[in-house]
């Protein structure tokens, strides 16, 4: 089976950002950058189900300009096989990145596309879904658990009302939620191994204009400071005060 599994690089999760002066962008500097957690979740669940068979290639894409260098490097450590960067400074939305995917889809032609939910930096949640719906295959998004029997896939997703279970024919779309599993410590020859390891760059195929975009970046408003009461009464009265009883 071959595996693609797409990653981005994003801040770092528990980095703290402030949006510049003019609210044109956000103040990056001396902020570290990593790969999307939920994509990193991925690539942990493609080395699992490599680990099982050996004969599954694992190859890692990222889109972006020669910083995602570093983010792939990272999955090769972790146990991917190759890396392709399609090398860009262009700016995309999530169609945009489907779009792009597609194409890295029809060249590479994987069995299986497992990809994060979505990313941190935007939670957008719609790049899978979109890049599933391009290719005419089955998906199945917030994956918890992924097992794999011959041609096919049984999926089980985290809905709001609990979990659900669909069986999808290959070659198909999954994205990977929280509890999929926890990726693991890469270890001093993971690391060295991934420096060996291919890694192409390629140009980007698809220019699309971007159907979204930001207008402006700013803080969320201060939160009012908090109030304490001595009594059940007390904490009813202020509430009604408030307006919420």
């Amino acid at each position: 089976m071959k595996i693609l599994v797409p990653l981005k690089r994003v801040i770092d999760p528990y980095a703290k950002v402030k949006p510049l002066g003019d609210g044109s962008g956000l103040d990056l500097s001396g902020i570290k950058f990593d790969i999307n957690p939920f994509d990193e979740i991925a690539v942990e669940e493609a080395v699992r189900m490599k680990e099982k068979d050996g004969s599954h290639e694992i190859i890692v894409v990222s889109i972006g300009t020669s910083d995602s260098e570093e983010q792939l490097r990272k999955a090769l450590a972790i146990g991917a096989d190759r890396a392709i960067l399609i090398e860009t400074e262009h700016i995309y939305d999530s169609l945009g990145i489907a779009h792009e995917l597609e194409a890295v889809v029809r060249a590479e032609s994987p069995d299986l596309v497992l990809m994060g939910k979505q990313a941190t930096d935007d939670d957008n949640n719609q790049a899978g879904q979109m890049l599933a719906a391009r290719l005419g295959w089955p998906q199945a998004t917030f994956a918890s658990k992924v097992e794999a029997a011959g041609t096919r896939l049984q999926v089980t997703r985290e809905t709001d009302s609990g979990e659900e279970v669909l069986e999808l024919p290959l070659p198909s779309l999954v994205t990977a939620d929280l509890r999929l599993n926890e990726p693991r410590y890469i270890a001093l020859p993971g690391i060295i191994k991934a420096r060996s390891k291919p890694l192409e760059k390629r140009p980007a195929s698809v220019m699309s204009s971007p159907k979204t975009r930001t207008v402006r970046y700013d803080a969320p408003p201060a939160r009012a400071a908090g109030r304490k009461v001595s009594s059940v009464d007390e904490l009813v009265a202020a509430l009604q005060e408030k307006g919420a009883l």
